[in-house]
């Protein structure tokens, strides 16, 4: 039985779409840092591609990791983040979950490279709630709440704590909102 985390081929394009979107906002703290290293910003165009219908899932499950590979050529703790962003948002292809590790890892590239990082955070996830179509947050609504389910990137790993964490709980709890008010 696949995870629910998974979501399914259709749910995963429409938010492949949102989770590249915000990866992209962040980007140029990776490339002001790395402007030789395109594995971030092939990562976000080829999750578009996917989300468009261009990409199959097989293939970009094979080459999800290379976006992320490039936090490994950055030092500062907003480029890594943004180099994250960018590699969560190429693994929507394999689990529609990694959408809501796209949008934390920005939420905290924007965050880290602010001088308000309070404000910035907050400022970057309302602009992610805002920019989610009706069809996106129906699709991440599916997706179980932080730590519930172990069988992916919503489990007990990197995304469950820290800020990340926090990030997803004000994701999903503005979601769940949704359902109640709906």
């Amino acid at each position: 039985m696949a995870s629910p985390q998974t979501l399914d081929d259709a749910d995963r394009r429409l938010v492949a779409l949102w989770a590249a979107d915000c990866a992209e906002r962040v980007l140029a703290l990776f490339e002001t840092e790395a402007p030789e290293d395109d594995r971030a910003r092939d990562g976000i165009e080829r999750t578009r591609a996917y989300g468009r219908g261009e990409l199959d899932a097989a293939g970009e499950i094979k080459r999800r990791f290379d976006a992320g590979r490039a936090a490994q050529s950055v030092k500062s703790p907003a480029a890594v983040a943004a180099a994250r962003s960018a590699g969560q948002a190429s693994g929507v292809a394999h689990m529609g979950a990694h959408a809501l590790g796209a949008a934390a890892y920005a939420a905290k590239a924007a965050s880290l490279a602010a001088d308000d990082q309070e404000s910035a955070g907050y400022g970057e996830v309302r602009w992610q709630i805002d920019h989610m179509t009706p069809d996106v947050r129906a699709a991440l609504s599916k997706l179980p709440p932080l730590g519930e389910n172990s069988s992916g990137p919503l489990g007990t790993g990197l995304l469950a704590s820290g800020m990340l964490a926090g990030t997803i709980r004000e994701i999903q709890a503005e979601l769940a909102n949704d359902v109640t008010a709906g």
